[in-house]
């Protein structure tokens, strides 16, 4: 034993320089370990090479294997189990045969199409959702505002929410009312109407010839009569879906002004750790030009409401309260808002005498200059910081796309997308 030690111990050491461990040369005589040393034996040590533990040194005779460890009972060796777990080894993964990418293909063209009809068919009420969550967004800053003089949220939500609800009901009252009384007095002046036509010679002569009166005769059926009413039903109906509509909004928004916060907390905790710091400064700036869009329109539907006001109680218009409703909600829509409440209030003016109407005509246009080139890029400048060019084509893509609300939004959007080229888009392509 001592004259092969020192060629075992160079054979170990050659072999740690090369990163392998030498095996002994001969066979290893277990009585001697037992009688030198019985602890290596014991915790299965090799006594001749000197490399303490064996890693597997098996089951000791005797002793019961566990059930759970994955060794044979019979033979002490690791079945198929122990390097699978518990339901053995995991078996080869499938090829990308052609059938499977087809049919991989297929399922997921069927999950995009799925998306496509539930989103379409939940159109309506997304519309809903976003109008809400863009009322919460504009609205939120008056929120802040309040809480910065010391009001608890909830109280700052419902005074804010009180105040649309008054400014609706105002405006519902200004223009409910002369509709209902301008309808009664036009069906109580259809006889006299009539009365009149029928004593004009050219219009008798026209009745004999085309027979319209027989036609008339014919037109008023049962059958007529019933259509009539479902399309009074159907315009009912239109009007209580419009009511539920307004209804479904003011409630939404009043969840999402109260819930601002864990909301965006929500958004920005979806964002990787690594980006979410810049994502949170980028987004609470969009979210601020949003609410500085909607409080500078609000300001200039304001004033143009006020200025109508005062205008068509001057020159006597009749309903000027009403009118004045008319222009500063057709006023919230970009570019051609203005122009729409012009045309209404001159129409008004023309139907009162022709001087009154041309003085709509000419009190609307130059208010309308003054505003588009004084009070408009000034408010908005301050606010969204948005190009004239830019705004005027993002109000006509959005008229297009998606009517009143793409008008409404096209604004706040052109800032975002502005703001994200300047600080995302435009660096990234710098550093290419």
């Amino acid at each position: 034993m001592s004259s092969e030690q020192p060629s075992v111990q160079d054979e170990r050491r050659d072999g740690d320089a090369q990163g392998n461990v030498p095996r002994p040369a001969g066979p290893v005589d277990a009585s001697a370990g037992t009688e030198e040393d019985p602890a290596p034996a014991r915790a299965g040590a090799d006594p001749d090479s000197g490399t303490g533990p064996n890693p597997d040194p098996g089951p000791d005779v005797g002793s019961v294997p566990d059930p759970g460890s994955g060794h044979d009972s019979a033979s002490g060796t690791a079945g198929p189990s122990a390097a699978g777990g518990r339901f053995g080894r995991p078996g080869q993964p499938l090829r990308l045969s052609p059938f499977l990418v087809g049919l991989t293909g297929g399922l997921g063209v069927l999950l995009a199409y799925t998306i496509f009809l539930a989103v379409r068919n939940a159109g309506s009420v997304l519309v809903l959702v976003f109008i809400a969550l863009f009322l919460a967004i504009g609205l939120h800053p008056a929120v802040v505002r309040l809480r910065s003089w010391g009001l608890p949220r909830g109280l700052a939500v419902a005074a804010v929410t009180l105040t649309l609800l008054a400014i609706i009901t105002g405006a519902v009252y200004a223009l409910v009312p002369p509709i209902v009384s301008q309808t009664g007095e036009l069906i109580g002046q259809v006889p006299d109407y009539i009365t009149q036509l029928r004593r004009n010679g050219t219009v008798n002569d026209l009745i004999e010839q085309y027979d319209l009166a027989g036609k008339i005769e014919s037109a008023v059926t049962t059958e007529n009569l019933t259509r009539a009413l479902g399309g009074v039903f159907g315009a009912a109906g239109f009007i209580f879906g419009a009511v539920f509509n307004v209804v479904a909004v003011i409630v939404l928004t009043i969840y999402f002004m109260a819930t601002f916060d864990r909301l965006r907390a929500l958004g920005y905790g979806l964002v990787p750790a690594s980006r979410r710091d810049r994502v949170r400064l980028i987004g609470d700036e969009i979210l601020a030009k949003v609410g500085a869009y909607m409080v500078g329109a609000l300001a200039i539907a304001l004033l143009a409401g006020v200025s109508t006001f005062v205008f068509a109680v001057i020159v006597g218009l009749a309903y000027p309260f009403a009118l004045a409703v008319v222009v500063a909600i057709c006023d919230l829509i970009p570019q051609i808002g203005a122009t729409i409440g012009a045309v209404v209030a001159s129409l008004v003016g023309f139907a009162t005498d022709v001087p009154t109407g041309i003085t709509c005509v000419v009190f609307f246009l130059v208010y309308q200059q003054l505003e588009n080139y004084l009070v408009y890029p000034r408010v908005m400048r301050r606010s969204v910081q948005v190009n004239d060019l830019a705004a005027i084509v993002a109000a006509l893509l959005g008229v297009a796309l998606f009517g009143v609300i793409g008008a409404l939004v096209a604004i706040p959007a052109v800032a975002a997308i502005q703001l994200l080229l300047r600080e995302v888009v435009l660096p990234r392509q710098q550093h290419r």
